[in-house]
């Protein structure tokens, strides 16, 4: 049987949520998230150079794996579970780094419409501590930026 103090110790885990609003259609913005060319030219906060390996089986229960190389040279190699699609409007994955497997955390991502565009809600949860917190906190924001340059290129379109 389960001990409840470690359930308890479960949720109050960290998380961070991320909003931001593009003025583009969400289908740009689902299309940004799930293909893996698109993947290639934004994902990852400013120190990333490129990404060169980016995998997506856009089904419930199929993976994604997402490669990054920093301007140092080192490579950062992300993956996870698709949990939960629905299509131009929810993402839900587990969420690994290859370097540390047993601290997976969950993400949602959410795109909600509006009369200008669309939001974007990134939920980042079940982080091992805050200093996991913090760091993702500096590179979804750096990614999201990222983002909003490849939207507003036109990158978009389907």
């Amino acid at each position: 049987m389960a001990n409840p103090a470690n359930r308890g110790a479960e949720e109050e885990r960290p998380s961070l949520t991320l909003r931001r609003h593009y003025r583009v259609s969400p289908d740009k913005v689902w299309r940004a998230w799930t293909d893996p060319q698109a993947l290639k030219l934004w994902f990852g906060p400013e120190e990333i150079v490129s990404v060169p390996l980016a995998e997506v089986d856009l089904r419930v229960g199929g993976r994604f794996r997402v490669a990054m190389r920093a301007a140092d040279g080192e490579t950062h190699d992300v993956s996870g579970t698709y949990l939960e699609l629905v299509p131009n409007r929810k993402l839900v994955f587990s969420w690994a780094w290859r370097s540390t497997p047993e601290r997976e955390s969950r993400v949602t991502v959410r795109i909600e419409p509006d009369a200008e565009g669309c939001e974007l809600v990134l939920m980042h949860e079940q982080f091992f501590d805050a200093a996991a917190r913090d760091g993702h906190n500096h590179g979804w924001t750096g990614s999201l930026v990222k983002l909003e340059g490849w939207l507003g290129q036109g990158n978009g379109a389907a």
